[in-house]
């Protein structure tokens, strides 16, 4: 299936609020069924590709200092995840993981492409997971930043919240008046445990003060349900390193750790510092643990067998 490109490269509301957004030459538009996803491409076309799937609430500025090192090497692709960022088109049931699983796949047939390395953060770990799982991409490799894989404290309270806020359509529209108006975007940054660049500071600026955005990520909340994931893991024949900072707020390195043990080949690397938002923060870095994800894989696919042990 070939993917159905918008008439414009990218749609209106990107022309309108992302003037400046990072790598916005990379931008097209690519309807697949219902969903008109933005995607982002750098990189020679003949290269292995890896695909990059943000976290809840983000976008592809998330990987804004990430994909152009990536793509000395690799056939890079980012994109917004159904109700995040300039997709559009999502309804509630893509914003459940198994939705955005079926979702991401579909994407990932329609541009014809075979994922090596899929890179997540935070949601969009369980995202390639579940992808992964349900045979929607087969790659050689997955890397998680800072892994959202149990369900976040306070999960019995802010679930039904979202649900509420969700159900409301006054609910977006008055959290982006509020944006525009207050520095919700610099209060939520420091949440994450981590400093970053004016560029990253202004994108999640323009997301806040888009309603569609904010629907979409009170959506994911609302209908987010990792148990049946995590309960499926040990089913996972993929190998996947999981990279954690230490001094990370919202997701303890713990987190990882435990994922770890459910994961048949799984291995885990604790940095220092960087928070939540470590991709961002240090994009030298992440790229460095990537190619050192990679290099392993490809040390331990190409080493001779001895003695008929595998």
């Amino acid at each position: 299936m070939k993917p159905a490109i918008s008439p414009s490269r990218v749609s209106p509301s990107f022309h309108d609020e992302a003037r400046h957004w990072p790598l916005r030459e990379s931008s097209r538009m690519v309807r697949v069924g219902r969903i008109d996803w933005h995607v982002q491409e750098l990189g020679r076309a003949e290269a292995p590709v890896a695909i990059l799937v943000h976290g809840t609430g983000a976008a592809t500025h998330s990987f804004r200092g990430l994909l152009p090192l990536l793509a000395q090497d690799h056939r890079v692709i980012a994109m917004d995840l159904p109700g995040h960022g300039f997709t559009r088109g999502a309804q509630a049931e893509d914003l459940t993981l198994p939705g955005m699983a079926r979702a991401l796949g579909g994407l990932v047939a329609a541009l014809g492409i075979d994922p090596a390395l899929a890179i997540g953060h935070s949601a969009g770990v369980a995202v390639l997971l579940q992808t992964t799982l349900s045979g929607g991409i087969r790659p050689q490799v997955i890397i998680g930043f800072n892994a959202a894989l149990e369900p976040i404290r306070g999960n019995a309270l802010l679930s039904p919240l979202a649900k509420l806020l969700f159900a409301n359509p006054l609910t977006a529209r008055l959290v982006s008046f509020q944006a525009r108006i207050g520095n919700m975007a610099d209060h939520l940054l420091k949440a994450t445990g981590t400093r970053i660049d004016q560029t990253g500071r202004d994108c999640y600026n323009v997301l806040l003060r888009q309603p569609a955005h904010i629907n979409g990520a009170l959506g994911m909340m609302a209908n987010w349900r990792l148990e049946p994931l995590i309960a499926n893991l040990g089913h996972l024949q993929t190998p996947v390193t999981l990279i954690a900072a230490a001094d990370d707020p919202m997701v303890p390195a713990r987190v990882s750790r435990q994922a770890a043990t459910l994961i048949p080949d799984c291995t885990v690397e604790i940095v220092d510092h960087g928070g939540h938002l470590m991709h961002e923060a240090d994009p030298a870095l992440a790229a460095e643990l990537i190619r050192r994800a990679r290099r392993a894989y490809t040390e331990r696919s190409t080493a001779p067998r001895m003695g008929g042990l595998r």
